[in-house]
């Protein structure tokens, strides 16, 4: 019998202000997730926290025992983004996710995490890594439950395996900002309006679909991804800790009820009809089983085995 995966919480994605991401974590800390995530990986102009802020905030979590893990930019430009990833990588209290190569250099030899944008898709690619220092990887969000069946059985010994199980999809990055160029506003006076869209601005085609998310230079999917359902097969899978990716709004409250199902206390039918009000548009899982992402296959297979 495999154990129970552990939950994490992922990075906030989005431009919230100090105030806002501050009081967030301080109500992290009385919920059950044991890993958590911090740190800006979308745009170096979101400076509202600083490195001296991050660090309190690690210092914080840690005292009310979470495990913490400061986290990189995905897409780095300039020097002054270089700069706090250094110091970010040269902390020496808290373990560090790398979401792109440039940090997975500065950390070799230090033991580390592989954020998804890192794209580890077979397991020659784990095994480089593994020899660097890594720790533990998240898997890509666009691979599917057989893909990762594959790559566990060549997992190597000592690395953990995390997948982003809750939560807008990140998607893509661009030196573009998307947020910006739907203002009318050039990347570099984008007056921040990224502090207006909490959860991303959603996108909709002609027929009304809504189908992405903008996030500053990151694309989102504007439907939640959520794998709640499938609990079972990733600890069958020896998962060792299941994501959730934060949103403005009921974050507790989706920690809660992926808790408390994977204590057996609640079913995963029921735990899917308690999650899908919670989310800004809808839910998907079409990657895990092999589809588009937006799809919502074999939901009702799944659940009918709560």
């Amino acid at each position: 019998m495999n154990g129970q995966p552990r939950l994490a919480l992922g990075p906030v994605l989005y431009y919230w202000s100090k105030e806002e991401l501050l009081a967030f974590y301080e109500r992290i800390v009385d919920t059950p997730v044991e890993i958590v995530y911090i740190g800006e990986t979308v745009c170096s102009k979101r400076n509202l926290m600083r490195g001296d802020d991050w660090l309190a905030l690690a210092g914080r979590l840690a005292r009310a025992g979470k495990e913490v893990v400061l986290c990189s930019l995905a897409l780095l430009e300039a020097e002054s983004e270089l700069k706090r990833l250094r110091r970010f990588c040269a902390n020496g209290d808290y373990l560090v996710e790398a979401n792109d190569m440039g940090a997975v250099q500065l950390l070799k030899g230090h033991p580390f995490v592989a954020g998804h944008s890192v794209n580890i898709y077979n397991e020659r690619t784990l095994g480089l890594l593994a020899r660097l220092g890594l720790k533990r990887w998240v898997m890509p969000v666009e691979l599917g439950g057989e893909t990762l069946a594959e790559m566990q059985r060549g997992r190597p010994e000592g690395v953990e395996t995390e997948v982003f199980a809750y939560g807008r999809l990140p998607l893509a990055y661009s030196a573009r900002c998307f947020t910006a160029r739907a203002h009318n506003l050039p990347k570099d006076d984008c007056q921040y309006r990224c502090l207006d869209y909490p959860d991303g601005l959603t996108l909709s085609a002609q027929d009304d679909t809504r189908f992405l998310a903008l996030n500053g230079i990151q694309t989102q999917s504007a439907h939640t991804y959520s794998l709640l359902s499938e609990l079972e097969r990733m600890r069958e899978l020896g998962v060792d800790v299941v994501r959730i990716s934060p949103q403005a709004n009921h974050t507790e409250r989706v920690i809660g009820i992926f808790d408390r199902c994977l204590r057996g206390e609640l079913a995963a039918r029921d735990g899917e009809a308690q999650l899908e009000p919670l989310m800004p548009v809808g839910a998907c899982n079409g990657y895990w089983h092999g589809a588009a992402g937006m799809e919502g296959r074999a939901r009702d297979a799944a659940l009918s085995l709560a």
